[in-house]
């Protein structure tokens, strides 16, 4: 191994995350050919093979699982040590790995603008994905930090709640439903419901308390967007349950109301959440300390608009 490179180990990298020589090397601006004469050299430096390819896709052997991890090891404690100079400097700056599920895409973007302002030495990498996929990336440690609504329960984890994340029923403005107060929920179960896919929290958090009631939804669609789901209500298809934040972008012109329901909104909270016993880096914390601030003068001033009305 004292013959390889951090090139190789950066090529590899990619090609490791990606399963595809050829998207590692549009991701590297490199050409494929380069891609594969650098993981030929890094495996002829290692002695064993690193991939094994089945039809069109690559898969990592055992040695190339450690290798893997090993990877990020290092460049992480490359990422800190350059982070931290910088903090000796008296400046942050460095690269914020973010993931988040995708109804955070509504808020977390309006909350970067500030931070990203405030420090303009600092670098976003921003996930965006569904809950299994963000559990995953974080049993990979693929990530600095990681923003859901329904933390892991099975986990090691630091679990920050930051802000609240009220689901609502929404339906399209001239539902028949719409101004009426207190709906009960056997009558919203009547209605053809849009849902999120399988692995969704919103849908988790939804199915479960359909379930305590011993009440059955009738499932029309299931859609693997938020964005589809708003359309799809909007063109009359059915109601569902989203989070509030969905609404957040749609002003004046929406189509989408929130219907009166009893049981509703699902309380429910928005966490940060990181690995027990992860040094966070510089910036990390930085952005850590951050968001704890913004959710707490976010909530300040929906409690002000409340005591108004």
């Amino acid at each position: 191994m004292k013959h390889a490179t951090l090139h190789q180990l950066k090529v590899f990298e990619a090609a490791a995350r990606h399963g595809s020589f050829t998207r590692a090397a549009e991701e590297l601006f490199l050409t494929q050919p380069t891609v594969s004469m650098q993981v030929k050299q890094l495996t002829k430096a290692v002695g064993m093979p690193l991939f094994e390819q089945v039809g069109k896709r690559l898969y990592l052997t055992d040695a190339g699982r450690e290798l893997l991890s090993t990877c990020r090891d290092i460049f992480d404690r490359l990422s800190q040590f350059e982070m931290t100079v910088a903090n000796m400097k008296g400046l942050k700056q460095g690269q914020l790995r973010l993931a988040v599920v995708t109804t955070a895409k509504y808020f977390v973007p309006r909350i970067l603008g500030p931070f990203c302002q405030r420090y303009p030495g600092i670098d976003i990498s921003l996930q965006v994905t569904n809950h299994e996929q963000l559990i995953e990336r974080l049993n990979n440690n693929c990530d600095d930090l990681y923003i859901l609504s329904q933390p892991p329960t099975d986990y090691d984890i630091t679990c920050k709640p930051f802000l609240e994340n009220p689901l609502e029923v929404m339906a399209v403005w001239n539902h028949p439903l719409a101004g009426e107060k207190n709906i009960p929920l056997s009558r919203i179960a009547e209605e053809p419901f849009i849902m999120r896919e399988p692995g969704s929290g919103t849908r988790g958090a939804v199915q479960k308390m359909f379930e305590e009631q011993g009440i059955k939804l009738k499932v029309r669609l299931e859609l693997g967007s938020n964005e589809a789901i708003k359309q799809a209500i909007a063109g009359g298809l059915g109601i569902s349950v989203l989070s509030r934040h969905v609404l957040a972008l749609e002003g004046a012109t929406s189509k989408l109301i929130i219907l009166n329901v009893e049981g509703f909104p699902i309380r429910r909270h928005w966490y940060v959440i990181y690995p027990n016993g992860k040094q966070l880096s510089v910036v990390a914390r930085t952005f850590l300390e951050y968001l704890l601030d913004e959710g707490k003068r976010v909530a300040e001033e929906t409690a002000a608009i409340k005591l108004a009305e």
